[in-house]
């Protein structure tokens, strides 16, 4: 099997599970509850906590665990809307963002909130004037992918930073689910940050939420005591102590795991880029893990299951989407056609040039058996 989808989720890693194994067997006692097994327990969390906080260059006190990036992101638009809503009703992001944020923004739209949809350069950058001209003293937070999930396409946070610093009253937000464990990150340009684990090689249902601790928001969970205030529950020490391990295996090889996926990149986009009915969507600005493509004459559905036939996963989006023609690729290239033709090859550093070769010969076969049948 060549499996290509990373960026929709990851295999687990196996040392991640088994972590998750040995903590389930061994820490069987709630971190909240008084005696030796509760202790045990809540001593094992906060060395896991003290880890990732290392591994991530942040604060203990500025983690906050959830589900994952849907939750994550529902918990920074809802909780800064609903806490600052005396200060402005303005919220300022882009099309090229996850449906957990564009779905809660349209749900907040509903409640009365302005939102602003910031334009797209030809590179798919964020158009940093157009970003100046939309921010008010009404502006209340900009939230913004840090790499977009379809297209790859890694934004300029700093440039972006130094717009909202002139507006005290705004915080900025970034999903960094797709950059995280892939490219460096400095959380000291974002207020909040948020990641899902499963994306990284570890477990489903585990995610972060990085808020600057000087920062209060109201809480999307209430009701029992947790790991903090702004996230109710019983806190999931295996999935916590797994997240651990998978920063902790992926983190420190950043560099050279991107060196490498870059290589497997070059080879592929070279090959596709001879078809004529192939067009390369992912731009320059595209981290190598993202490679997002367009065959105008084969629907995408049929080529993808035509590539599974020979057990190899691609996708048509990203798998969270809800629309019918990718929004991603659609904001930036206007094009019916290739928007809903796309498909997504996403890589990661456990791929390898074997497989990549494998791709390139049964993609040929595939291409040409299809292209016989006018769409």
């Amino acid at each position: 099997m060549i499996y290509f989808d990373n960026s929709a989720t990851t295999m687990v890693d196996e040392k991640v599970l088994e972590i998750f194994n040995k903590v389930c067997l061994n820490y069987p006692g709630n971190v909240n509850s008084i005696h030796g097994l509760g202790v045990k327990s809540q001593e094992l969390e906060d060395y896991a906590t003290e880890k990732i906080a290392k591994l991530l260059k942040v604060k203990p006190t500025e983690i906050i665990y959830t589900s994952g990036a849907t939750e994550s992101n529902n918990t920074v638009l809802k909780g800064v809307a609903s806490r600052y809503k005396n200060r402005g009703n303005h919220i300022i992001t882009t099309h090229l963002e996850h449906s957990s944020t564009t779905k809660t923004a349209q749900y907040l739209e509903s409640k009365g909130f302005i939102i602003d949809y910031v334009k797209i350069n030809e590179d798919g950058l964020i158009d940093l004037d157009n970003l100046k001209e939309l921010m008010t003293d009404k502006t209340i937070l900009v939230a913004i992918s840090y790499v977009d999930s379809e297209l790859g396409i890694k934004q300029n946070i700093k440039g972006i930073r130094k717009i909202i610093n002139n507006y005290p009253k705004c915080y900025f937000h970034v999903d960094a689910t797709q950059a995280l464990g892939k490219i460096e990150i400095d959380f000291n340009d974002m207020d909040f940050m948020s990641m899902s684990a499963h994306k990284i090689f570890g477990m489903k249902g585990i995610g972060l939420l990085i808020k600057k601790e000087n920062i209060v928001i109201d809480n999307l969970i209430h009701g029992g005591k947790s790991t903090t205030v702004y996230r109710s529950g019983t806190p999931a020490l295996p999935l916590i102590c797994s997240l651990m391990k998978a920063l902790e295996l992926i983190i420190p090889n950043i560099n050279s795991n991107y060196n490498h996926v870059k290589e497997l990149n070059d080879k592929l986009v070279s090959v596709l880029k001879k078809y004529s009915d192939v067009h390369i969507n992912s731009t320059e600005n595209s981290i190598p893990y993202i490679i997002n493509f367009s065959i105008t004459n084969i629907k995408p559905e049929t080529f993808i299951h035509a590539m599974e036939e020979e057990n190899i996963f691609i996708s048509t989006k990203s798998a969270c989407s809800t629309s019918e023609i990718s929004g991603s690729v659609y904001s930036l290239y206007q094009d019916d056609v290739i928007a809903s033709h796309s498909i997504r090859i996403s890589l990661s550093y456990k791929n390898t040039m074997d497989e990549v070769e494998t791709f390139i010969k049964v993609f040929d076969k595939v291409y040409h058996k299809l292209s016989l049948n006018d769409v």
